[in-house]
């Protein structure tokens, strides 16, 4: 069973990006998620925050980079990537004018 998670914690933070524009004219957001978080939490949460419509959520695993720290080698930490397809009409005003 998935462990509950509130729902302004499960969504970190936009990811505003040059992608992210373009997916907002198809009525698609990103967002940076809980690592737990799953579909339908997700959905949940982007529906009570922003006050939409969700139709369709998709979610991925980022894994972490290689990186350089002078001659020492680390790894940046993976995380999770949601992209939330609202419903016709609806939009989230956080991403416009950006």
């Amino acid at each position: 069973m998935p462990r509950a998670i509130h729902p302004f914690a499960v969504i970190r933070q936009p990811l505003v990006t040059e992608k992210g524009t373009y997916l907002a004219a198809e009525h698609k957001y990103a967002f940076r998620v809980d690592d737990l978080a799953n579909k339908t939490q997700i959905k949940q949460a982007v529906e009570k925050v922003f006050n939409v419509k969700v139709l369709a959520v998709n979610v991925m695993n980022v894994h972490g980079k290689q990186r350089r720290w002078g001659r020492r080698s680390t790894r940046r930490p993976s995380w999770k990537k949601a992209i939330v397809t609202l419903a016709p009409g609806d939009k989230i005003e956080l991403f416009e004018g950006v």
